[in-house]
């Protein structure tokens, strides 16, 4: 059994001391915290953790163990994982590892055995920060105070983002074909696609208005992904472009962000965002309330959001923050939250229906 021992050593010079799990050595990156109970191999594998260490608030992970159905990309994005305990001896009829040995495998740097709940107070309070999680203590804390200092995350969609287009059909014939620009997708995006009968033509995050013109797709659908989407002036232009090509567009998450910027609203960084599979949105057309995933650090500033440009769809019960975007004379609505919802809950798949509805009523 591992009992090596990890070190957790945040920008404000606190030291957590725990148990290595994974792979050894050094990493940095920005600490986030997730509420989720379940649904860790998703998060494991969710791009949109590119460039962060993960602090799941739930006590015991790995139950289940890892299996190879489950993914939400092609290989893990995120720069380290911290848990209170693992599980050993997982059991599910699915499983092919356990979560330690999927770390190691995958080369991810992970530290348990430490107070979670006190480091998510931390996190709560002071916002989230950059951090390292070393195998080797540190002979001098200055130089690692530095290095976590000079740390930041850039580029982070065109890492995580396809070089080249894909195209999947579902299983029967298909009735409409979907362009999904990839910013950092999950994989339950282009299920839930190819579940309605959609062909699904994955596209590189650059994509520009004349190479999507060529596809003649049905509708677009604008991917979750990570990082500061005001950084991303290239795509937000090229929005700026396909948005006038009267395609039904449906964003989610980074998306949704995107959009917003390209109809020059803006966005601002949450203290430590929001994550996990319990945030609590108002369809405020339905006037109903729903429980839905999330996984973001910014969201768009609803102050920001020209009335005459479009409406506000949902917001979030917690913070009242803007949670979704209708677009006026254009067949274009966005939302912050997962409606794909892996590992769940399922509450929001209703959008997914919506889009294919106002796509079918254009043909």
């Amino acid at each position: 059994m591992n009992k090596k021992k990890a070190f957790l050593i945040l920008s404000n010079g606190e030291i957590f001391q725990g148990i290595s799990i994974g792979a050894k050595g050094e990493t940095i990156g920005e600490i986030v915290f997730t509420t989720g109970m379940t649904g860790y191999q998703e998060t494991l594998t969710d791009p949109s953790y590119y460039g962060q260490i993960v602090v799941q608030t739930f006590p015991l992970i790995g139950n289940y163990g890892i299996n190879s159905l489950d993914n939400e990309s092609n290989k893990p994005y995120l720069k380290g994982y911290i848990i209170k305990e693992s599980c050993e001896y997982p059991s599910n009829f699915r499983k092919k590892s356990t979560l330690e040995e999927f770390l190691y495998e995958n080369n991810i740097i992970g530290i348990k055995d430490i107070d979670t709940r006190k480091l998510t107070r931390i996190i709560r309070e002071d916002g989230s920060m950059n951090v390292i999680i070393t195998t080797e203590y540190p002979k001098d804390i200055s130089i690692i105070l530095d290095k976590i200092k000079q740390f930041k995350i850039e580029d982070s969609v065109k890492n995580v983002s396809i070089k080249e287009k894909q195209i999947f059909l579902p299983e029967n014939s298909s009735k409409l074909t979907i362009a999904l620009l990839d910013f950092g997708y999950k994989f339950n995006i282009r299920k839930e696609l190819l579940k309605r009968g959609c062909s699904v033509i994955v596209l590189p995050y650059n994509t520009n208005m004349d190479d999507i013109k060529k596809l003649n797709p049905d509708g677009i659908m604008l991917s979750n992904g990570p990082g500061n989407p005001s950084e991303n002036i290239e795509i937000i232009q090229n929005l700026k472009e396909i948005s006038n090509l009267n395609i039904p567009i449906f964003g989610i998450c980074l998306g949704h962000q995107l959009m917003a910027l390209a109809n020059n609203f803006t966005t601002q960084k949450l203290k430590y965002g929001h994550r996990g599979a319990n945030q609590p949105i108002k369809d405020l057309k339905k006037e109903k309330v729903f429980i839905t995933t999330q996984n973001h650090g910014y969201a768009v500033e609803s102050l920001s959001v020209d009335r005459s440009i479009a409406d506000i769809s949902h917001v979030n019960v917690n913070d009242n923050s803007c949670e979704g975007i209708k677009y006026k004379n254009k067949k274009i609505f966005t939302v912050q939250f997962h409606p794909e919802a892996a590992a769940g809950p399922n509450d929001t798949s209703y959008l997914f229906d919506e889009f294919i509805k106002i796509i079918e009523s254009e043909l």
